[in-house]
């Protein structure tokens, strides 16, 4: 799975947030709101440029029969997520001593929503 950079981070979390999608300005002017960006205004080619990157990743699909074209997430950030998970603990050596480890890790809310999904599909 690929690893994201910052840029691209950033952009996806737009992405994800979205319930449509998102032109290459759209992104631009939506960057330079965020906290800590200081009003900083990336160039919209820089945007163009990583959003293409994100396509070639398949993270996200352009709309090509419109313009400007418009970009949305392939996937939710819920699925990413579950997928960089199961890379991890796919690469793992001892997967229970992994599990331990995460479970012993785990709030007791997200312990409990674990139970109830495992309680579940068990069912």
């Amino acid at each position: 799975m690929t690893n994201l950079g910052e840029l691209e981070r950033s952009i996806m979390d737009l992405l994800w947030a979205t319930s449509g999608s998102l032109t290459a300005n759209d992104a631009r002017d939506a960057l330079a709101q965020l906290p800590g960006n200081d009003g900083k205004e990336l160039a919209v080619t820089t945007v163009l440029t990583v959003l293409s990157r994100l396509e070639k990743k398949g993270f996200v699909s352009r709309e090509r029969h419109v313009r400007p074209h418009r970009y949305r997430a392939v996937r939710s950030r819920e699925e990413h997520t579950a997928d960089l998970m199961s890379e991890a603990f796919g690469e793992a050596v001892d997967r229970e001593a992994v599990l331990a480890r995460f479970l012993g890790s785990m709030s007791t809310d997200d312990a409990a929503a674990l139970r109830r999904l495992l309680y579940a599909e068990s069912a």
